[in-house]
């Protein structure tokens, strides 16, 4: 008798991937448990609720989550309409979440501290491919799985503000005064930002998102000052095409960016990376080095560092991991995910193989499976827990035969020097007023978010 016969599979997250690899797994017939963090599905979704997604709903639901849903008489959204963050967990994700076959199995404030083999550290190898994980939580309470999928997205680990991908210096010491992606700049974190100079620092759509809401809040309240910093010569990317572009909501993000630029709305600091940071009488000194080495400084109220995010891989420190030294990706995922050769819509699909580390039956997908690549569709993530799980099953067949299902135009048409520099590829899009922009022919991509996160939960914002 297998020493992992009758364990579950762990899913850790239950965000959109986290609870798109329940459902695969349900059909499938595979016993499993989804361990999430947050108090409740999209944890992390919620914390961004306020913002409205670049994809329509079609792209957004998994098909084996909707064949479920459709079970029980769920009325899908307008599938060509774009969901607010809140909307795709009011009415997707907690529907799921609530059904008869997958309740039962979801755990909420179950936190994964690590992960290893019962009995075995990174080391020993003899019988290690049939030895059961273990799987400590921040309680001290331990699972045992057979295999484990990692779902927990990136939300919790964002990029640094230091351009070397260092801390600047003296940034741990003004946390009090950093904002990171999306804040909610006119709901409930206004009094933040009102009357009040902020600094937003990042060239993606999440930078742009908050710009646009700050130009509002600035247009409102006399005294609101609002200044971009990116490290490219030029916003050229962010601004994308206006109404040239084959996406429409990202075309009219750019030319709503641009107007507001261009009328001083918004200053904007080109070649810009931060050195230092440090607290000045309640407010924060942000040292800058400009391309030609020279320095200068700048005082505001706050920082928001829309500058991306990184996978924590130290929950796996005791798993036999083969990661890509420059993505943090798996090596074999890594040069198809390229952000220097690959935007959104030249990302081939993949799936288990491409996923595979290793130990064997250990995956991270979603987000996370992308390092820090932020070329990242929700969709995608939908095929590899597919792919993952009809592994899992046994069906070799149906999980290399892999497939997305992407509009005809393709999905992005960012250039790879843009996300190279940690922009986005195209993410999320609202307006300051939070109206809906014109229907793209995209999913979303994640450069600031991750709807997986542990805490909760793709593109763009698993």
């Amino acid at each position: 008798m297998n020493a992992q016969d009758g364990l579950p599979v762990v899913v850790i997250g239950a965000g959109p991937t986290g609870l798109a690899a329940a459902a695969h797994l349900h059909e499938r017939g595979l016993t499993f448990a989804v361990l999430e963090a947050g108090d409740g599905p999209g944890a992390a979704v919620r914390q961004w609720g306020h913002v409205r997604v670049f994809s329509p709903w079609r792209y957004n639901i998994d098909p084996a989550a909707r064949r479920l849903l459709d079970e029980t008489g769920w009325v899908a959204p307008d599938l060509d309409a774009l969901p607010t963050g809140a909307e795709l967990v009011g009415a997707y994700l907690q529907p799921l979440a609530e059904l008869p076959q997958l309740k039962p199995h979801l755990r909420y404030g179950a936190h994964v501290e690590a992960i290893s083999r019962l009995g075995l550290d990174r080391l020993r190898t003899a019988g290690r491919d049939t030895t059961p994980f273990l799987l400590r939580l921040a309680d001290g309470e331990e699972l045992l799985a057979r295999a484990v999928i990692d779902a927990s997205g990136t939300w919790r680990t964002p990029n640094v503000l230091g351009a070397s991908g260092l801390p600047a210096q003296g940034e741990a010491d003004v946390t009090a005064y950093l904002e990171h992606a999306l804040p909610d700049v006119l709901g409930a974190d206004r009094d933040r930002f009102v009357g009040r100079r902020t600094l937003v620092v990042g060239a993606g759509h999440s930078a742009a998102n908050t710009l646009l809401s700050l130009a509002e809040l600035a247009a409102a309240e006399p005294g609101t000052e609002v200044t971009w910093a990116i490290r490219a010569a030029a916003p050229t990317r962010t601004y994308g095409g206006g109404a040239a572009d084959a996406l429409p909501a990202r075309g009219a993000l750019g030319s709503r960016l641009r107007a507001h630029v261009d009328a001083g709305r918004i200053r904007l600091l080109t070649g810009f990376s931060v050195d230092a940071l440090a607290p000045a009488d309640g407010r924060v000194r942000v040292v800058v080095r400009h391309r030609d080495g020279s320095t200068e400084s700048i005082t505001v109220d706050r920082v928001v560092a829309a500058t991306g995010f990184r996978p924590d891989h130290s929950v796996a420190a005791e798993l036999r991991l083969d990661l890509d030294p420059v993505l943090g990706a798996t090596r074999a995922l890594a040069p198809l995910i390229d952000p220097n050769e690959h935007s959104c819509g030249t990302v081939p699909p993949h799936g288990v193989d491409e996923l595979a580390h290793p130990e064997r039956d250990y995956y991270a997908v979603g987000m996370k499976s992308y390092g820090r690549a932020p070329t990242f569709l929700m969709a995608t993530g939908y095929e590899q827990v597919r792919s993952v799980v009809a592994a899992l099953a046994g069906d070799w067949v149906a999980a290399r035969d892999v497939q997305l299902d992407l509009p005809e135009t393709g999905v992005c048409n960012s250039s790879p020097a843009g996300v190279a520099n940690g922009d986005d590829c195209c993410g999320p899009s609202t307006g300051g007023s939070g109206a809906p922009l014109p229907v793209p022919v995209s999913l979303i991509a994640l450069d600031a978010i991750a709807l997986d996160a542990v805490p909760a939960g793709g593109c763009c914002p698993s």
